[in-house]
C-alpha cells in the first residue's frame, strides 16, 4: 500500500524530524519543497534560473514555479510507494493545484497530519535553537546541548542563532503561518484526510502517536 502525507503545522512543530523518522520507517522519500527548490537553483536548471529571479528582486517564487517543481520531483520512480510532502502545500490555492496534480497521476493523498502545537512550546524550540555555520549541525541550549558551550561538536565552530529563530521574528512567522496555511487545516478536515497529532509532545511519544495515526 503507496503512503502519501502531506505533514501541516507551523514552524517549530517538528514536521522535519518526524519526516525524516517516518521516511526511514516506511522508506518512502520527504519531499521538501524548501530542498527542491534550493537544488533547482544550485543545479541552475530553468526552473531554478526563473525561481532565482524571483527571489533576486525580493519576491516569493509563485505557486506556478513550486508545482511545476513538485511535478517534476514526483517523475522520480522512487515515489511508487508513496511520499512525505513537507512545506507545501502552504495555501488552500496550492492545495488545490497540488490535488489537481495528484487526481492527473491517479496518486491521491492518504491522509494529512496536523502538528498541533502551542505557541509556547514553538517560541521554547526555535529560540533555543543554534546552528553551526559551517557543517550545519542543530543544537538546542536545553534538549541538545553541545560538549562545549556554544561550540560544533563536529567541527568546533562557534554556533550562531539563526536570524528566524529569534522570538520577534518567530511571533511574525506564526502569524504568516495563521493567515495563510491555517485555513489548510478546514479545507482538508472539510475532505476527510486529516488526521490530527499532539505537537507539543516530545519525540518519542509523538512517534508513538504518529505510528497509530497512520495504522501501519
Amino acid at each position: 500500500m503507496a503512503l502519501r502525507i502531506v505533514l501541516l503545522g507551523p514552524p517549530g512543530a517538528g514536521k522535519g524530524t518526524h519526516a525524516k523518522i517516518l521516511s526511514e520507517r516506511y522508506r518512502i522519500p520527504h519531499i521538501s519543497t524548501g530542498d527542491i527548490l534550493r537544488s533547482h537553483i544550485k543545479s541552475e536548471t530553468p526552473l531554478g534560473k526563473k525561481a532565482q529571479s524571483f527571489i533576486d528582486n525580493g519576491k516569493l517564487v509563485p505557486d506556478d514555479l513550486v508545482i511545476e517543481m513538485v511535478n517534476h520531483r514526483l517523475e522520480n520512480p522512487d515515489v511508487k510507494n508513496g511520499f512525505i510532502l513537507d512545506g507545501f502545500p502552504r495555501t488552500v490555492e496550492q492545495a488545490k493545484a497540488l490535488g489537481a496534480l495528484l487526481e492527473e497521476r491517479k496518486i491521491p493523498l492518504s491522509f494529512v497530519l496536523e502538528f498541533d502545537t502551542s505557541e509556547e512550546v514553538i517560541i521554547f524550540r526555535l529560540s533555543g535553537r543554534r546552528t553551526c555555520p559551517k557543517c550545519g549541525a542543530n543544537y538546542h541550549l536545553q534538549n541538545i546541548v553541545p560538549k562545549q558551550d556554544g561550540i560544533c561538536d563536529q567541527c568546533q565552530t562557534a554556533l550562531i542563532q539563526r536570524k528566524d529563530d529569534t522570538i520577534d521574528t518567530i511571533r511574525e512567522r506564526l502569524k504568516v503561518y495563521h493567515e495563510q496555511t491555517e485555513p489548510l487545516v478546514k479545507f482538508y478536515k472539510d475532505k476527510k484526510l486529516l488526521r490530527v497529532i499532539n505537537g507539543n509532545l516530545e519525540i518519542g511519544p509523538l512517534q508513538k502517536q504518529l505510528s497509530e495515526s497512520v495504522g501501519l
